[in-house]
């Protein structure tokens, strides 16, 4: 059955319900919505309620494998049979579904569709918790659970793009469900929530933060030897499926339990106020990228997925993309969206301590021997989390204010500079916060993997993004996305966004050139359309021909504090002194339009395997790309972005100033 919505509607309104099978109804009666492909339609469309869903997402929700000739026209007929339905918004009838340069966007309202008022319930909840007002919070959060009938659109799963929109919404209701039982546990009130949480936690064995919150409600409801049983058989779960253990935060809360007994409640160890979202602006000249967008989100809105690999060479537009998805994801990660700088203004790496006392300051962590996870789980051991780059003991206690600032200094001969490492205090404590919160944490432009193996979230609901120059091959498990240049289109298309379609339009052929001489690199693209646009004399073919001169090209890409030479030199900086031999040798046959191994062999003077491993380092450090597809070596093109040859050049034969 149907809850209506909390909002009372106008007579004639269509609610529809997604959590739970797909079902509307008017005016208390049901509705029939349709063939099978006719709901799939209109199931994607409302999973992305008042957001254009491109039609793509559209063809692969209703035909996964082989959509037929005609499927444009078929889902044309869907998505009008969807306008009968839904009828007109607004006072001059405007149509609910409309098509743009995005794809098609549904127009609904909060009254009107289920998954809308859950939302607003819960952040409403959520709110009035943060504010420590409890008991509304947990009236709002329940209410908002009442709306969930069971797995979301679970008529139409055997569709993998619904399945994967399903699939997001159930982790939706979870967080939410976990929400509202840890503030029962708070009023006192454990008992009420213990049943149901039993029976998620075996649908969802695997999901630390409702086991806790079982633990806790047990152990509140006096049943000691069950919550202690709980965390028994977590650990023996997680040991048999995954060779893992429990979260350093359950651990201290069993150890917590067997000290204190039967006779004291231990407080929820709940999730404490997350502090909103801190990303940058959004990119507002974002370009192309369609499909690894489109791959982003639907990996970031999987339960499953919780770090993410954005790799490419310097300027690819890293973390323009990683932005621009945490940016679409605002109701995705109830606990928050934030992004921190891993390297300095002159591109040095800070270290792993800034950077998780950054963390701890954005997310409101706890330090160790706060309420939630007793003091004594907090010991002193460095983490194996070190940096490579050189800084003070106190530039690192300094940074980390929200967390236990007792990092230590190891000093010895074979380390060379002093690498402070990150406290197995703190790092318990952001494992712990990490354990019981949803939210998404960008870091962006990380050195390698050793920086950020420690930050990685080792259980809970929480996503991480990472974008590197570097693939990180020593990750693993992670999903990873490659960029490369754009498209000769996607590329003109932002030229177009800076100097305006007019001036584009003068000259299209030279505005290719100009493009192409940037490698379709955004950033090179952008600093270039920067500079046209404040020289508007300039003629589109006269740029066009300064970026064509190798020697003068990287002088052009200049706008205002912007240069793409230095940042090109940060590049440079990450590369071994061999990685830079190498690549030093390898711009002048890759500028010819990429190199085979023959002619690596010849540039560098060695043998195949020599060869073989250089170039693989290459890649791994992101300066030189491969074919996507299986090929043998001898048959492999390999490439070098043109702006990275010319540097590169410029540095062997001693060209190189930093302007």
């Amino acid at each position: 059955m149907i809850r209506p919505p909390a909002r009372p509607a106008p007579a004639g309104t269509v609610y529809f319900s997604l959590l739970g099978p797909l079902t509307a109804v008017r005016d208390g009666r049901p509705l029939p919505l349709g063939p099978r492909k006719q709901r799939l339609v209109l199931a994607t469309l409302l999973a992305r309620p008042n957001t254009p869903v491109p039609v793509d997402v559209l063809t692969d929700a209703v035909w996964p494998d082989d959509p037929p000739r005609t499927a444009r026209k078929n889902l044309q007929v869907y998505v009008s049979a969807a306008r009968a339905l839904l009828g007109s918004t607004g006072d001059e009838g405007r149509d609910r579904v409309v098509h743009g340069c995005g794809g098609y966007r549904l127009t609904i309202g909060e009254g009107e569709l289920d998954t809308l008022r859950f939302r607003s319930l819960a952040r409403a909840g959520r709110a009035a918790g943060e504010r420590g007002d409890l008991r509304t919070a947990a009236r709002l959060l329940r209410e908002a659970l009442d709306l969930w009938e069971g797995p979301p659109l679970n008529d139409l799963r055997d569709s993998t793009g619904v399945a994967e929109e399903a699939e997001r919404l159930e982790a939706r209701c979870l967080t939410v469900y976990e929400d509202w039982a840890e503030t029962e546990i708070e009023l006192g009130r454990a008992a009420v929530a213990v049943d149901g949480l039993r029976d998620l936690v075996e649908r969802h064995p695997l999901r630390e933060r409702l086991r806790v919150a079982w633990m806790n409600s047990l152990h509140q409801s006096g049943r000691q030897a069950e919550a202690l049983a709980v965390y028994d058989d977590y650990r023996q779960l997680l040991a048999r499926e995954l060779g893992l253990e429990p979260s350093p935060a359950m651990a201290a809360l069993y150890r917590a339990m067997l000290g204190r007994g039967r006779t004291a409640r231990p407080a929820a160890a709940g999730r404490e106020a997350a502090h909103g979202t801190a990303l940058p602006a959004a990119p507002r000249d974002f370009t192309g990228r369609r499909e690894e967008l489109r791959e982003l989100l639907a990996l970031l809105g999987s339960p499953d997925e919780r770090v993410v690999v954005v790799s490419g060479p310097v300027g690819s537009g890293k973390s323009a993309l990683a932005l621009r998805a945490a940016h679409l994801l605002d109701d995705g990660f109830p606990d928050g969206r934030f992004h921190v700088q891993v390297r300095r203004e002159d591109g040095s790496a800070r270290t792993p301590a800034e950077v998780l006392g950054e963390l701890g300051r954005l997310c409101g962590v706890r330090a160790p021997g706060g309420s939630g996870v007793p003091a004594e789980s907090a010991v002193t051991a460095a983490s194996a989390v070190t940096a490579e780059s050189a800084v003070t003991a106190e530039s690192a206690v300094a940074a980390d204010s929200a967390l236990p600032a007792d990092a230590t200094v190891p000093v010895g001969p074979e380390r060379g500079p002093a690498a402070v490492a990150v406290s197995q205090g703190a790092a318990d404590a952001w494992q712990r916060w990490l354990s019981l919160h949803r939210a998404l944490i960008v870091l962006d432009d990380v050195p390698d993997e050793a920086f950020v193996r420690g930050l990685l979230p080792r259980s809970g609901p929480s996503s991480v993004v990472l974008t590197a120059r570097g693939q990180l091959a020593g990750l693993a498990p992670v999903h990873r996305i490659a960029l490369g240049a754009l498209a000769d289109g996607e590329a003109l298309e932002l030229l177009a966004k800076l100097i305006g379609p007019g001036r584009l339009r003068t000259d299209p052929a030279a505005a290719l050139r100009i493009v192409r001489a940037c490698g379709a690199l955004p950033l090179a693209v952008g600093v270039g359309g920067m500079r046209l646009a404040v020289l508007r004399h300039l003629p589109l073919a006269e740029y066009a021909d300064r970026l064509g001169d190798p020697s003068a090209a990287l002088d052009e890409l200049v706008a205002g504090d912007i240069s793409v030479r230095l940042r090109m030199a940060s590049g440079w900086q990450d590369l071994s002194a061999d990685d830079r031999r190498a690549l030093g040798r390898l711009a002048g046959p890759a500028q010819e339009g990429g190199v085979t191994l023959d002619g690596a062999m010849e540039a560098l003077g060695c043998g195949e395997r020599a060869a073989i491993r250089t170039v693989e380092s290459l890649i791994d450090a992101g300066a030189v790309t491969s074919p996507a597809g299986e090929v043998t070596a001898h048959a492999a093109l390999y490439e070098v972005p043109r702006l990275l040859c010319l540097y590169a050049r410029e540095r062997e034969e001693g060209r190189f100033s930093p302007g």
